[in-house]
């Protein structure tokens, strides 16, 4: 599947089955020699009444992270395939909560990721306090980055053009970014 330029592999998680480990992830992920893959989103059966699944999201990498908007729209859309959404909404529980989902006219799928967190000791972001741009040193180079977490952390580069969505993971010499740190860009734009 694929969500907003991102690609996922889905994996059914039967209740009491061993899962996959981090390195049986890692090389799955390779795209040279496994099948490739930005996330793999597995699916467990709800650990609640009032939802139609848990599921949990592995970087290709193989460490696993908290949430993903594109890959919880994906799940969405799968569950309301297999008919587990038939008024067009559900909600879904994950390691960062629970999220809802709506299937809309032309199965386009949103889902409400909560309010953002700005707050640097919540993403994990090494600062002393929020402010707004951040200073990163990055390869000799200083970057103004935003910081936010809709349930993983993102630094936020605001670019002229955007070429693609996903940009990519923190790189190790990065600074205040933690590990699970994504990076992302964004063109600011006026509505249409």
């Amino acid at each position: 599947m694929h969500g907003a330029g991102n690609d996922f592999v889905v994996f059914d998680a039967p209740a009491g089955q061993p899962l996959l480990t981090g390195d049986q992830f890692r090389r799955l992920g390779n795209r040279r020699t496994g099948i490739g893959y930005d996330q793999a989103l597995v699916l467990e059966p709800p650990r609640r009444g009032d939802t139609a699944v848990f599921y949990r999201i592995f970087n290709s990498d193989g460490v696993e992270v908290e949430q993903c908007g594109n890959g919880a729209r994906c799940i969405a859309a799968l569950l309301h395939r297999r008919g587990l959404a038939q008024t067009g909404a559900l909600t879904m529980d994950s390691p960062a909560g629970l999220i809802h989902a709506r299937v809309l006219r032309g199965n386009v799928v949103s889902v409400d990721m909560g309010v953002p967190s700005f707050d640097p000791r919540t993403l994990p972001f090494d600062a002393p306090a929020q402010i707004d741009p951040y200073s990163l040193e990055v390869a000799g180079r200083t970057l103004s980055i935003g910081a936010v977490s809709m349930g993983n952390p993102h630094a936020v580069l605001e670019v002229d053009s955007v070429e693609c969505q996903h940009a990519g993971k923190a790189p190790g010499d990065a600074g205040h970014l933690q590990e699970k740190t994504g990076i992302a860009a964004a063109r600011l734009s006026s509505a249409p």
